[in-house]
């Protein structure tokens, strides 16, 4: 789909509607993993000055089974670079699909509340819980929403990123 039907690029007009005048910088890359944002995120930071950085990180390393710990570390760095940087930060809550087996999605599941916890940062709810459930909304993969569930995923994260914001 073009970037510009993508949720994140839909949030700005999505945060406007709700009285915050934020400009969401869209710095993902299809297939990333939480160590490329980490290699990517200091010349983000530097070239962006953002006020809040909303990490959506995490599901490409849950997919490919990276350990827990590493996933942990990397968005403890990111966290950390982010908040060094004077920005604020909400961690949104991923998961990956029950057939990598209770112990491991637990673990993985577990990582962004802890992380949350033990920085006292916002976590956002998964949104692909609700997504997941409209066959329409899917993609054959099972993994990725369509372009049609793109308006309701940003209007779900303007709801819930907005209870933070000041």
């Amino acid at each position: 789909m073009a970037i510009e039907r993508s949720w994140p690029s839909l949030l700005s007009s999505d945060l406007k509607e709700r009285g915050f005048d934020y400009t969401v910088v869209n710095a993902s890359i299809s297939g990333d993993t939480t160590g490329n944002g980490l290699d990517r995120l200091p010349t983000l930071l530097e070239q962006h000055k953002p006020s809040w950085v909303l990490i959506e990180l995490g599901a490409n390393d849950g997919l490919r089974g990276f350990h827990p710990r590493i996933v942990t570390k990397n968005l403890q760095q990111i966290i950390s670079l982010s908040q060094q940087a004077a920005a604020h930060v909400a961690l949104m809550q991923i998961q990956v699909p029950p057939n990598y087996g209770q112990r491991y999605s637990q673990a993985f599941a577990d990582i962004y509340p802890n992380l949350a916890d033990e920085n006292q940062i916002p976590l956002l709810p998964f949104f692909l819980e609700q997504i997941i459930m409209k066959e329409e909304w899917m993609k054959e993969d099972g993994l990725h929403p369509k372009e049609v569930a793109q308006p309701w995923i940003s209007n779900f994260v303007a709801d819930n990123f907005a209870l933070y914001l000041d």
